[in-house]
């Protein structure tokens, strides 16, 4: 199971929100670029990174820290936030970005999503972000009535190359994963399926790889900025 550690962005710095609440957010590192390079150092295989701003206003803002990033580390990125049309799709594939990572045109637009995953295979994640068993859209801010199980399912045949399921409640509240609704949701398609929201101990890592489903990953942020989690401990027992 890979651990993926997060990178979020907001104006330029990386950061943690509470909730997915952006009044709620705790500066981590001015340089995000150097932070990346530490977690490179410590030995994972993936980073995880989310356009916070871009989530909210439907298109990219942080794109420089974005690319800073790139620059910085020679291991895989995957990118959210802000991503709602094949040209930009197009843009970050083409700078480097591994995985593009589409939430709430997975809603608003499916077909979107099914074209990108023919054109980029491989390359192209659906991010299903929820409370409550129901699907959050732009940035978390809004509530739709759409199932996380059906969301993910209608998207069994499009090719994509993996599932990021968050639940928003769980998300950098330090409370542990939803480990019976990730595993659930594993088990209901044949997507791999990343697990993220609330990974907050090594045990939690051990939990979701224990969990009677065969998780891609998990992603984690705050408790690998507070130390919670111990990087290369982590990485070692995963492996």
């Amino acid at each position: 199971m890979i651990l993926y550690p997060a990178i979020d962005l907001k104006d330029g710095q990386a950061v943690r929100l509470l909730r997915g609440e952006m009044t709620e957010a705790t500066v981590f590192n001015d340089d995000p670029a150097a932070q990346a390079r530490a977690f490179v150092d410590a030995g994972c295989d993936w980073l995880h990174l989310v356009d916070l701003n871009g989530a909210f206003e439907g298109k990219p803002v942080n794109g420089d820290a974005v690319d800073a990033i790139l620059d910085a580390c020679p291991v895989p990125a995957q990118l959210g936030g802000g991503i709602r049309d094949m040209s930009t799709i197009e843009t970050w594939i083409s700078k480097g970005i591994a995985r593009v990572i589409l939430g709430t045109v997975a809603v608003e637009n499916p077909d979107l999503v099914r074209d990108a995953a023919r054109a980029f295979p491989g390359q192209v994640a659906v991010g299903i972000d929820a409370r409550n068993g129901r699907v959050a859209t732009k940035g978390w801010a809004e509530e739709t009535d759409v199932m996380v199980t059906d969301l993910a399912k209608s998207f069994e045949d499009a090719g994509v190359a993996a599932i990021i399921y968050t639940d928003i409640n769980r998300d950098g509240a330090m409370q542990g994963p939803n480990i019976e609704a990730t595993a659930a949701l594993a088990r209901s398609v044949s997507i791999p399926v990343i697990a993220s929201g609330g990974v907050s101990s090594l045990s939690d890592l051990l939990a979701l790889r224990d969990c009677g489903a065969e998780l891609n990953g998990a992603i984690s942020g705050r408790a690998l900025y507070d130390g919670a989690i111990d990087l290369k401990e982590a990485l070692t027992a995963l492996k």
